[in-house]
C-alpha cells in the first residue's frame, strides 16, 4: 500500500472512490500493486466481499486490472486524469524519440486553407436543425471507399469524431458490460484501454503479417466473443495488413457467426500503402471506420463510419441525444481537403516517405539478423526476450522506444519503434543498436 496514502471507506463505493482518488492524485503510479483483498479488508475492518466489490467496480471503470499471480495493479493507463503523476516517463533531452506512434508533423498538410474555405462557405451560420452528417460529404466518401474496394454501395454512412469514437459508438450500439470482444494481440493500446473503461472483456487474437490468425479468432469466437475488431492495414503496433487470402478466410469463418459485430478499422487511410482488403459485411452487424486524423493531422478529429442500417441508425441516434453532430466546419474542411489535388499529392508523398523509412529500418534490422515483419504503417514491432531490458538498453544507446506491454494482452514481449520521423540514413545505426541489445557480444543471432 502506498506509504503516503491510506485507503478509507466502510462500503464498496467509498473504498473504490478512495482508491481512485489515490490514483488520480498520483500516490499510486501506473503498474503499482494494490493490497490483496484480505489485507485491505483487514486494515479497513470490513468484509473481504466488500473490498472485492470495490475492486470489481474499479476494474469495470478501467482503473485497475487483475493479473493472476501478479495480483491487482493500477492499469498502465488508468481511465482517470492523473494530476500529479504522468502516465508516461518523460523522454530525456538528447534521446532520439521513436516511441510516440505519431505521424511526422512536417508531412501533414496545412489546415489553414481548408479552414478558410469552410468559414467562407459557412454563411449564413449553421443552425441546430440542419447540423447533421452532410449529404455532400457522404456523396464524396462513398466513391472514395468504393474505389478502394470497400463494399459501401448499399451501406449507411455517418460522421463521428475519430476512429476510437466510432468504435466506442459501435460497441455501445450492440454490446453491454461483461461482453467479450476479440481484438488483435498485440494491438492498439487505446482499444485495450477502451474495453476496460466500458467493462468489456478482451479475447486476444494472434496477428501476423497477413492480419488476425483465423484459428486464433475461431478460438475467441468459441469463447463467446460478441464482437471482433480488425485493423485492415497499418496495424498498430505490428504494421500488419489483411491480405486478400486472409480476408477470404476470415470472411468464411465469420459467416458462421451472424450475430457477431465486425468492426474494421482503417485508421491510417490514405497514408497506408496498398488498398484495404475488407471482411464485411458478412454478419448481421458491420462497421467500417475511415479516420482522417493520420493523413490530415490529429486536430481533424473526424471519421467516416459506414455500416449496416441498424448499426448506423443507433450510432447516429445516440449522437443526437449527446454531442449532437460532428462540427459541420470540420466536415467542410475534410471535404475541401479531399477535393484539393495539391493536398492529395502531398498525402501521397507522405505515404511514400513512410514506406521508404519503414523499409529502410526493416532491411537494416534483417541485415543485423533481427527478423521483423509489417508492410504498412508507421511502426515496426520487434520481438524481444525482455521488454524492460530492451527499452532501458536502447535508452542507454540514445533511443527511446515504446515497451510492448502497452499493446499486449497475452502475446510474447516486444518493443514498438515508430519510423515516422526516421530518416533512412539513420536506420543502419539504429539497427546495430537493436541487434547489440538482442545479441550481446559473444552470442549469435538466430539463423535467418
Amino acid at each position: 500500500m502506498a506509504e503516503q496514502y491510506q485507503v478509507s471507506g466502510d462500503s464498496a463505493a467509498e473504498i473504490s472512490a478512495s482508491i481512485e482518488t489515490g490514483v488520480l492524485q498520483g500516490f499510486w503510479v501506473a503498474g503499482a500493486a494494490l493490497p490483496s483483498v484480505r489485507v485491505l479488508a483487514g486494515s479497513l475492518h470490513v468484509s473481504p466481499a466488500t473490498v472485492a466489490k470495490a475492486y470489481q467496480e474499479l476494474r469495470q471503470r478501467g482503473v485497475i486490472e487483475t493479473e493472476g499471480r501478479r495480483g491487482t495493479r493500477v492499469r498502465s493507463r488508468p481511465a482517470v486524469a492523473v494530476r500529479r503523476a504522468g502516465l508516461y516517463t518523460p523522454i530525456p533531452s538528447g534521446l532520439r524519440d521513436l516511441s510516440s506512434g505519431e505521424p511526422d508533423l512536417r508531412l501533414l498538410p496545412s489546415l489553414a486553407p481548408a479552414l478558410a474555405a469552410a468559414a467562407a462557405i459557412q454563411n449564413p451560420p449553421q443552425g441546430y436543425a440542419s447540423a447533421v452528417t452532410m449529404p455532400e460529404l457522404v456523396d464524396a466518401a462513398r466513391p472514395r471507399l468504393l474505389a478502394e474496394g470497400v463494399p459501401v454501395s448499399g451501406a449507411e454512412i455517418v460522421v463521428t469524431s475519430g476512429a476510437l469514437d466510432s468504435i466506442e459508438r459501435a460497441f455501445n450500439a450492440h454490446l453491454r458490460p461483461g461482453d467479450t470482444v476479440a481484438i488483435e494481440d498485440p494491438g492498439w493500446a487505446a482499444l485495450i484501454d477502451l474495453l476496460a473503461a466500458l467493462g468489456l472483456r478482451a479475447a486476444p487474437v494472434a496477428v501476423d503479417d497477413h492480419g488476425p490468425d483465423p484459428d486464433s479468432l475461431a478460438t475467441a469466437l468459441r469463447s463467446g466473443a460478441r464482437a471482433v475488431v480488425v485493423t485492415v492495414r497499418a496495424q498498430n503496433p505490428t504494421g500488419a495488413a489483411v491480405s486478400a487470402e486472409r480476408a477470404r478466410r476470415l470472411r468464411e469463418l465469420l459467416s458462421g457467426h451472424p450475430g457477431v459485430l465486425v468492426v474494421e478499422d482503417d485508421h491510417a487511410a490514405e497514408l497506408a500503402e496498398g488498398a484495404p482488403h475488407c471482411i464485411g459485411p458478412v454478419t448481421g452487424s458491420w462497421a467500417f471506420v475511415r479516420s482522417a486524423s493520420k493523413p490530415f493531422g490529429p486536430d481533424l478529429r473526424i471519421a467516416v463510419l459506414a455500416g449496416d442500417e441498424t448499426t448506423v441508425a443507433r450510432v447516429a441516434g445516440r449522437m443526437r441525444i449527446g454531442m449532437g453532430w460532428v462540427s459541420t466546419v470540420l466536415q467542410r474542411m475534410l471535404l475541401w481537403l479531399w477535393r484539393d489535388p495539391e493536398v492529395t499529392a502531398l498525402v501521397g508523398r507522405a505515404a511514400e516517405t513512410y514506406g521508404k523509412r519503414r523499409r529502410a529500418l526493416r532491411e537494416a534490422l534483417r541485415a543485423e539478423g533481427v527478423e521483423v515483419g509489417g508492410d504498412t504503417g508507421i511502426n515496426v514491432w520487434v520481438p524481444v526476450p525482455d521488454e524492460t531490458h530492451a527499452v532501458a538498453a536502447l535508452r542507454d544507446r540514445g533511443y527511446a522506444v515504446a515497451p510492448g506491454a502497452l499493446f499486449r494482452v497475452s502475446s510474447p514481449p516486444g518493443i514498438r519503434i515508430t519510423i515516422s520521423t526516421l530518416d533512412p540514413v539513420e536506420a543502419p545505426e539504429l539497427a546495430q543498436a537493436v541487434a547489440s541489445v538482442l545479441h550481446p557480444a559473444g552470442s549469435l543471432p538466430p539463423m535467418r
